[in-house]
């Protein structure tokens, strides 16, 4: 018996009857012969944590565009916190945290730069719309390791493309994954911005407050402990909880999510992302070899897409002054 295969008994010696275990994976769509040492979803895990996608992370917004000072949330650190608050869930409830772990790393890698802007613009110009859960699936099957992909197990790409709306996936560690999403936006949202300066804490609704907590721990907290009072078969959160999270999320969609000032860069983002769009559906042959080959196999459109979809802020604004700011003339 190798490691791996001692994990695989641990698991069914301690995890819930209701977990999912890893010597019942559905399996990959390229078949793989297993690792002596880690089950699927811990390798799973480390593919998607050595990926350039998760690095890309990094220099992608999250709420505010480009924001100065080292203290605001990107798209990495929300990663790290949904994964955080995912593996404390699934342990808790003696669910698999591998594959809890592997779903909360993978599941933005599909976003765009300037974060939902970015996503909106795309989402207009592309023929066939764009939804970063579906790119983040593309991102796993198709466009890492240079057009092999990852080929990761069916049920971290279930909960991959199941994370933010529509039909719940299908694992109740996918299903935590959701919940966690949620929990950690709403709350490091609130946090980053008060700190910007675009929200007075007092101003959060007391009724929620009530309920929740009156920081970002203890609201955090009290939805981990309704979500474990609750779930057994299931993964659930209490009705009263609930309510008051729905209505917390409500008012930061009515408030900071439309804020003028926290906002007000965001009219740029679609004439940066429309420019490259268009230059790059008319000059193909300037993106790198891989997505060149793409557009010949798969359409200008989806491959300028994709090139567009993996920038980071800084590379897309980089990319743009090059193309479009002209430059001084320096007599040498």
């Amino acid at each position: 018996m190798d490691v791996r295969q001692r994990t695989e008994e641990i698991e069914h010696m301690t995890f819930a009857p209701w977990a999912t275990f890893s010597d019942q994976s559905r399996g990959r769509m390229l078949p793989e012969e297993q690792d002596p040492i880690r089950p699927v979803f811990q390798r799973d895990r480390d593919r998607v944590l050595h990926c350039k996608a998760f690095r890309r992370l990094k220099q992608k917004t999250q709420v505010f565009l480009s924001p100065e000072g080292d203290l605001y949330r990107t798209r990495l650190t929300h990663t790290l916190e949904v994964s955080q608050i995912a593996r404390t869930i699934a342990r808790a409830l003696r669910l698999n945290e591998d594959l809890t772990e592997a779903i909360s790393l993978a599941h933005d890698l599909g976003h765009t730069p300037f974060g939902h802007a970015g996503e909106r613009a795309l989402n207009e110009l592309c023929p066939d719309g764009f939804k970063h859960y579906m790119q983040s699936l593309r991102v796993v099957d198709k466009l890492e390791k240079d057009g092999r992909g990852l080929n990761l197990t069916w049920e971290v790409r279930n909960g991959i493309v199941t994370h933010t709306k529509g039909t719940w996936a299908a694992t109740p560690e996918g299903r935590i994954v959701r919940m966690a999403d949620q929990i950690a936006y709403v709350n490091h949202d609130i946090e980053d911005a008060v700190r910007a300066g675009v929200l007075d804490p007092a101003t959060l609704p007391k009724d929620c407050t009530a309920v929740l907590g009156q920081t970002k721990s203890a609201r955090i907290t009290t939805m981990i402990n309704s979500i474990l009072a609750n779930s057994d078969g299931d993964v659930k959160v209490g009705a009263e909880e609930n309510e008051a999270f729905l209505a917390l999320r409500d008012f930061m969609y009515a408030t900071v999510y439309v804020d003028k000032t926290a906002k007000r860069e965001e009219q740029k983002v679609d004439k940066v992302i429309g420019e490259l769009y268009d230059y790059y559906l008319n000059h193909v042959d300037r993106m790198s070899n891989f997505y060149i080959q793409l557009a010949y196999q798969e359409g200008r459109e989806r491959a300028v897409t994709d090139y567009i979809s993996g920038m980071s802020d800084e590379f897309a604004i980089r990319t743009f002054e090059e193309l479009f700011v002209p430059r001084k003339w320096h007599v040498l």
